[in-house]
């Protein structure tokens, strides 16, 4: 019997490549749509995405979308540009900071970080952070920190209501990211390719409605550490294939970890996949470098996730019969 660790993750990469290409053509072909609109980030599950589409229809009908904001890296645009160019793809760069700023994105946010941070405003950047699930089963609450212009940081434990107002207001983003996504699939009647791992779909790490929508999800059924197999399979460029996971949504350089996850996404991905397979909990711990106790705490953590995130799968609801088509 093969020892569970990073080997139980792996994939045939190719054969993947063939398997899921042939169903984006089977989804287009039933859909009645030419090709795919994929929104570029420079982060490795969107290239990825964006890679199996032309593996899939070729370059001619896949379409780029970069769509940053004045509070993305600095590293999005080039990087995102470099893929584009690697791929031979048609694509387009809008940036949405007017767009949010009519929205009142970036006010609303502002707003309730005051709450918390009276004197915070403009040249301040700021970012919301978890405790570690590994360290403690105490409750976990969200704080914010945030960075004054002359780079002194701050942290502070935010209130219910200020959490949900900072999460309400950015986003914004993807939402208005989803709506120019929908905006090119129109004009060219082609689907929205959408970019979710596995880890990422299973823990709810998506807006409802934002990053969330898509007319079909390439890679929601493979693990992170699988997307970054896939990566090198495809020839994605190094560049992105060896960037840090991270939310590009806060002003302050954040990581998935750190936001989200509480732990490096290998170990997570090791973790759900052990849950999902009924792994016993000490092979688990040995494979992750963690105690069966830590284990515990992220698996708790986990079914916590798809308890409180089950909403945003969810359908709208139908209050009286309809016949489905």
């Amino acid at each position: 019997m093969t020892r569970f660790g990073p080997a139980s993750l792996k994939i045939d990469e190719a054969a993947e490549t063939r398997r899921i290409a042939e169903g984006i053509r089977t989804y287009l072909g039933h859909a009645r749509r030419k090709g795919t609109i994929v929104a570029v980030s420079g982060g490795i599950d969107s290239s990825v995405v964006a890679a199996l589409c032309v593996r899939a229809l070729g370059p001619d009908r896949v379409f780029a979308l970069q769509l940053p904001e004045s509070e993305s890296s600095d590293e999005t645009l080039p990087i995102s540009s470099e893929l584009i160019a690697s791929l031979g793809v048609q694509s387009a760069h809008e940036d949405i900071s007017r767009m949010l700023d009519a929205f009142g994105c970036y006010r609303r946010r502002d707003d309730a970080i005051r709450g918390v941070f009276p004197d915070y405003g403009p040249g301040y950047r700021s970012k919301i952070v978890l405790p570690s699930v590994v360290d403690s089963d105490r409750y976990r609450i969200y704080s914010i920190v945030i960075e004054s212009p002359d780079g002194v940081q701050e942290t502070r434990r935010l209130t219910t209501e200020a959490y949900l107002d900072i999460v309400a207001a950015t986003n914004f983003k993807q939402r208005t990211r989803k709506t120019l996504e929908y905006y090119h699939a129109d004009r060219l009647n082609y689907a929205v390719a959408g970019t979710p791992n596995r880890l990422e779909y299973d823990q709810g790490f998506f807006v409802k409605l934002g990053d969330g929508a898509a007319d079909l999800k390439p890679i929601a059924h493979l693990y992170k550490s699988q997307v970054y197999a896939m990566a090198e399979y495809l020839e994605v460029p190094e560049s992105i294939r060896t960037r840090p996971p991270t939310t590009d949504t806060y002003s302050m350089p954040q990581s998935q970890e750190e936001f989200y996850f509480s732990l490096p996404y290998d170990r997570m991905d090791l973790c759900l996949f052990g849950l999902n397979n009924s792994v016993p909990i000490d092979e688990i711990a040995s494979a992750t470098s963690l105690t069966v106790e830590q284990v515990g705490r992220v698996i708790r953590d986990i079914e916590q996730k798809r308890r409180t995130t089950a909403y945003l799968h969810q359908r709208p609801a139908l209050l009286g019969t309809v016949t489905e088509v």
